[in-house]
């Protein structure tokens, strides 16, 4: 049994805090002058990619050490300065009184996160039920603009949304120390999922479906794919995130994920 304790918060909320420093390194690979940058506060890491983009925040404040408004001060300069909103995922397990020191600087609550966490085991991946059509599979080198093409169908719910869809993808799927997925449907490639592995904790995200090919099974087969190669890893701890009572949440529990805690984000208000 792994209780959902402090221990537990910081395995949690570091691993998706190093995923966000891999994403900005990336970034910075990629387009070197774009200005993706990341910083250490406090034993929270800051990260910057634009400012529309979602991996502009923090992570992991108020659980490694308690913030002074010193430490706060930093972290809002280097948001503001490039002309970003300021915004601090905080666990619970980071206690009250951060958030009564974020009330008092005039952040307010924007969204919450349901954290999740299993145990992991080669035996936790479930036998799906049988799809001859669907197949899956690791994305290859070479593949990185196949993946972000499937994966900006996937969520692109908005015509509007494709460019930057596109890039986040890009940017995703050359991530170090992650590792991309396809679901294939009668070999065509139809859905994507992201692992990444971070001191023993697999951390699940970027799974999506293109609408033609839903409810076929490939989100099951890409969750059972990456629990397998993170076991074969020696992760003893999957991670995922999800908005409280959404379909992700359901389909997660339902695969033996437990709700460790809700996330707050915190954001300054302009």
């Amino acid at each position: 049994m792994i209780f959902a304790d402090l221990d537990l918060a910081r395995r949690l909320e570091r691993s998706e805090a190093f995923g966000g420093l891999r994403f900005v390194e990336a970034a910075r690979r990629l387009s070197p002058n774009a200005g993706a940058q990341w910083i250490q506060v406090a034993g929270a890491y800051a990260m910057f990619d634009g400012p529309a983009s979602p991996v502009t925040q923090t992570f992991g404040l108020g659980l490694f050490a308690e913030p002074t408004p010193a430490d706060l001060d930093r972290l809002e300069a280097f948001f503001l300065e490039r002309g970003a909103p300021v915004s601090h995922e905080v666990s619970p397990f980071a206690g009250l009184p951060l958030a009564d020191l974020l009330s008092r600087r005039g952040y307010r609550p924007v969204e919450f996160t349901s954290v999740m966490y299993q145990p992991l085991t080669p035996a936790a991946a479930s036998p799906a039920p049988p799809n001859p059509r669907l197949t899956t599979r690791r994305m290859v080198e070479g593949e990185e603009d196949l993946w972000s093409r499937i994966s900006a169908r996937g969520w692109g719910e908005h015509p509007e949304w494709t460019d930057f869809l596109l890039r986040i993808g890009r940017v995703i799927a050359s991530c170090e120390d992650s590792f991309s997925f396809f679901a294939h449907l009668d070999d065509q490639p139809v859905a994507a999922a992201v692992l990444r592995c971070h001191e023993g904790v697999a951390l699940f995200g970027g799974a999506c479906t293109v609408p033609e090919a839903r409810n076929q099974g490939a989100q099951r087969a890409l969750l059972e794919a990456r629990i397998n190669l993170a076991a074969s890893r020696r992760c003893d701890l999957a991670m995922m995130c999800a908005l409280p009572g959404s379909a992700s949440q359901r389909n997660a529990e339902r695969h033996g994920f437990r709700i460790a805690y809700t996330r707050t984000k915190w954001r300054l208000a302009p």
